[in-house]
């Protein structure tokens, strides 16, 4: 039987995280790719040395090219200038669609028939950098950051009613950052809204402490981003396509007209199967939670006509 093939192309903290995670989940033989000489052989080294203590199998490749990851599966790209405290994602914009223009083109050229799950920030821009320098279609590339807003999201609800995380299922939709919509309403804990069981007053709280989820880890790291939720997050996207598992998943994927978004990349609940997103499901909202991913997508657009002009 042949084993899946998945890349991260970045090997720093999201991507030497990601890369431990496929490996111990023996999601696929993993290639992880940086241009730093000698560092992703080094932790690929590392991770195939884990293996014997863990009891997984997975071969991990180290490169400082793209030969190596060709006729991947999958290919995960972590690629860019991480956040340091007081930038705004959109000030990573400039650098981050060389670089992942760069890392998309040389990944079509080696792997035509991947899929691609888009780490990078500023994400929704980034996503829509790939889906253009890779000529992919729409179901073979998406973003991952609805799952890992969710994740926020339910271990904040977590935290203030002292219940497990797994009883929790949340929905983030929109842009990932600020103007991000995590629904209250579709939100529940066992089955009971969410709404029933926290004060408005401390819900909302909660709702900016996701939106915020990203800047506050910057903030506290002082040096760097947050990882480990992140990967865990590419993870479970990964575990869903390979599985075949088509785990409904928020995350940025490519409307053409529904919730009423054309043409950009906005977080949004999708089936992930082996062909990637097999389909978007559209939930019905209310008049304010249309307004509020209206203008989440307007500021995806935004971000996305600065890209058109610098690409």
């Amino acid at each position: 039987m042949k084993r899946n093939k998945i890349t991260v192309v970045g090997a720093g903290n999201v991507g030497a995280t990601t890369a431990q995670r496929l490996a111990e989940m023996e999601l696929g033989d993993v290639v992880l790719v940086d241009i730093i000489e000698d560092m992703p052989q080094g932790k690929a080294l590392d991770l195939m040395e884990a293996g014997p203590v863990l009891g997984c199998d997975t071969k991990v490749t180290g490169s400082n090219g793209y030969g190596d990851t060709a006729g991947s599966d999958i290919v995960v790209i972590t690629s860019g200038i991480a956040r340091k405290p007081g930038m705004s994602r959109d000030d990573l914009l400039k650098t981050n669609i060389r670089i992942v223009k760069s890392v998309t083109e040389q990944v079509a050229a080696e792997s035509p028939g991947c899929i691609v799950i888009v780490v990078s920030n500023p994400l929704d821009a980034m996503t829509y950098v790939a889906a253009k320098a890779g000529g992919f279609p729409r179901e073979r590339v998406m973003g991952m950051a609805g799952v890992l807003d969710s994740a926020r999201f339910r271990a904040f609800i977590a935290m203030e009613l002292n219940v497990s995380v797994e009883n929790i299922h949340a929905f983030v939709l929109g842009g990932h950052g600020d103007s991000m919509v995590p629904s209250t309403r579709y939100t529940t804990v066992a089955g009971v809204p969410v709404e029933e069981l926290i004060p408005r007053e401390r819900l909302d709280a909660i709702v900016r402490r996701t939106r915020d989820g990203g800047a506050e880890i910057v903030k506290l790291l002082k040096t760097g981003s947050a990882y480990y939720a992140p990967s865990a997050a590419v993870a479970e996207m990964v575990e869903s396509i390979v599985k075949d598992k088509k785990k409904i998943l928020p995350c940025a994927a490519l409307c053409k007209g529904e919730y009423g978004i054309d043409g950009l990349f906005v977080g949004v609940p999708a089936k992930l199967g082996s062909a990637g997103i097999e389909s978007i499901f559209e939930i019905k909202l209310t008049d304010s939670e249309n307004a509020a991913l209206k203008k989440s997508a307007d500021a995806v657009k935004k971000l996305c006509e600065e890209v058109d002009g610098l690409m």
